[in-house]
C-alpha cells in the first residue's frame, strides 16, 4: 500500500512537471531594450544573414520607438531586408511605404533606387536563360517596372550617388526589352508568321534605336520581306542594315534560311 503511494505521488509530479511545461512563456525579452540596443540586435541579425529576425526586430523597433529618430532608419532596413530575403512582393511594399511616408527623407532616393534593384533581380533571371526558353512565354514587365524605376530615381534625384548605377542598369534594360522583341520575332519567324515576325522586329527598330539587337531586328525585316514577296522594302531593309551594320555576321553571300539560324545561334 506504501509502495502504490509513492507511485501516485511520483505520477502527480510527473504530471504537475509536464502542466508546467505546456504553459506558454510569453515572456518578451525585448521588451526593455533600448531603441539602439534593437537596432543593434537586428544589424547583427542582418550581417548573419537571418533575414527574418531581423525584420521580426525592425518591426519592434519601430512599433516601440514609432517617433525616434531610428525609426525612419528601420523601416528601410525593412525593405532592405525583404530584398535580401528575395521576397518581392513584401520589399517592394515596404518601398512603397516608405517613400509615401517620408517623401523628402535625405534618403529617399536610396529607395527609388531599391525599387528598381527589386524588380531587376526579379527580371534578370529570365534573361540569362534567354535562348534555351520560347520567348513568348516570358512576361517583360517586370524589365519594365525596373526601367520605370530607374528612371524616376534619375529624373528626380540626377545627382544622387546612385544616378549613375541607375543609367547603366536603364541601358542593359533598354537592350533586354529589345531583345525580347526581337525572339518574340524570332519565333515567330521560325514558324512562318511572316507578318507577326514583322511587326514585332518593326517594333524593336522603332522603340529601341540605340540597342545592339537592333541589328537581329533589321535582319529579320529583311528576311520577312523576302519571304512575303516584298522586294523593294526587302532592299529598303537591306540598305539601312548594311550602312549601320557593315561588318554583321549576317552579311554573307547566299546564307539560306538553314545557315543564318546556326550563324544567329
Amino acid at each position: 500500500m506504501q509502495k502504490n503511494w509513492k507511485v501516485v505521488v511520483a505520477a502527480s509530479v510527473l504530471l504537475g512537471l509536464s502542466a508546467c511545461s505546456l504553459l506558454p512563456n510569453n515572456e518578451d525579452d525585448t521588451k526593455n531594450w533600448s531603441a539602439e540596443k534593437l537596432y543593434s540586435e537586428a544589424r547583427n541579425e542582418m550581417d548573419g544573414g537571418h533575414y527574418d529576425a531581423a525584420i521580426k526586430l525592425f518591426e519592434k523597433l519601430e512599433a516601440s520607438y514609432p517617433f525616434g529618430t531610428f525609426a525612419a532608419q528601420a523601416q528601410m532596413e525593412i525593405a532592405y531586408a525583404h530584398y535580401k530575403a528575395q521576397d518581392q512582393a513584401e520589399a517592394l511594399a515596404a518601398v512603397e511605404r516608405f517613400i509615401k511616408l517620408h517623401p523628402n527623407h535625405p534618403q529617399v532616393d536610396y529607395m527609388y533606387y531599391l525599387r528598381g534593384l527589386i524588380n531587376f533581380n526579379d527580371q534578370i533571371g529570365l534573361f540569362t536563360v534567354l535562348y534555351e526558353q520560347d520567348p513568348t512565354e516570358r512576361d517583360p514587365k517586370a524589365t519594365r517596372e525596373a526601367f520605370i524605376a530607374f528612371k524616376a530615381l534619375v529624373d528626380k534625384f540626377p545627382n544622387s550617388k546612385y544616378a549613375p548605377d541607375s543609367i547603366a542598369r536603364m541601358k542593359y534594360l533598354v537592350n533586354a526589352m529589345a531583345s525580347y522583341e526581337v525572339h518574340v520575332a524570332n519565333y515567330y519567324y521560325r514558324r512562318g508568321a511572316y507578318l507577326a515576325a514583322l511587326n514585332r522586329a518593326q517594333d524593336a527598330v522603332k522603340d529601341y534605336q540605340d540597342a545592339p539587337a537592333i541589328e537581329q531586328a533589321l535582319f529579320i525585316m529583311i528576311r520577312c520581306y523576302d519571304k512575303m514577296g516584298m522586294f523593294d522594302l526587302r532592299d529598303d531593309a537591306q540598305r539601312v542594315f548594311t550602312r549601320n551594320f557593315p561588318n554583321s555576321r549576317f552579311l554573307k553571300p547566299a546564307v539560306s534560311d538553314t545557315a543564318w539560324w546556326k550563324i544567329w545561334n
